[in-house]
């Protein structure tokens, strides 16, 4: 019997006044890594705020494990873990304080916060750094916490929003090993939006989103061999239309 997909996407759109920001967008993931490859402003932000539930398509479905996102939204949440592309801890508290205020916005025992905290900041190794105050911490270490703090609930849905902007070169490398070893290990469905080809270039299946409309779905090489390119970047020029003018090799 075939894997039945952790998120579902039918026909969703979003406008802003006569912006369409998402249009007609439909696709499936189960578990593995998706990269949702795109410029800034190809609607990659607008559709993570719609599988968030922080605002409601136009038209079009959402469903994490068959559960609808518009009808049961605090249902959906609990089995999604978000990392934010704006910094979202409260950097006045230790790293400890800011999971155990989320376990606790999510229902979760004290005993089982500090159980899960202390796994999930063991694995990126910075248990060390629980009593910190988060505005000691360097941006890599802040990156990773808010990582902890997604995984908090052992999601079943990872969402990454350009979450590796601002980071160093080993922080990111860092930071993309250790969500791919995830998937690996433990079935995630991780989304990763990005507009670097590098990270990109290392997903299972690449999303590619050009002016809110998704263009493609499909391995990083059979995408090449579709659009008959050598290089991930060329394809999504030829999928996308757009020219080579004003990018590098490493991002759109």
């Amino acid at each position: 019997m075939p894997e039945l997909p952790i998120l579902s996407v039918t026909a969703i759109s979003k406008h802003y006044g006569k912006l369409c920001a998402v249009n007609q967008v439909s696709f499936q993931l189960g578990s593995g890594f998706h990269a949702l490859l795109g410029p800034n402003g190809a609607g990659k932000s607008t559709l993570f705020q719609l599988l968030t539930g922080l605002f409601a398509p136009d038209q079009g479905d959402i469903h994490l494990n068959s559960i609808s996102i518009r009808q049961h939204l605090p249902q959906a949440l609990a089995q999604m873990g978000v990392v934010f592309q704006q910094p979202a801890l409260d950097l006045d508290l230790s790293v400890q304080t800011n999971l155990d205020f989320y376990g606790r916005l999510h229902g979760m025992s004290k005993a089982d916060i500090r159980t899960r905290s202390a796994h999930v900041l063991t694995q990126l190794e910075i248990a060390d750094l629980a009593p910190t105050p988060c505005r000691n911490l360097s941006g890599g270490n802040r990156r990773k916490v808010e990582l902890a703090r997604a995984l908090l609930t052992e999601p079943k849905l990872l969402l990454m929003d350009e979450a590796t902007v601002g980071l160093d070169p080993a922080s990111r490398a860092t930071l993309l090993a250790y969500v791919h070893r995830l998937c690996r290990e433990q079935g995630l469905c991780v989304l990763w939006a990005t507009h670097l080809m590098d990270e990109a270039e290392q997903a299972d299946q690449v999303l590619v989103m050009h002016k809110g409309k998704l263009l493609a779905q499909d391995t990083p090489i059979a995408l090449m061999t579709q659009t008959h390119t050598t290089s991930l970047l060329e394809a999504f020029f030829q999928l996308s239309g757009e020219s080579h003018v004003e990018t590098t090799p490493t991002q759109l």
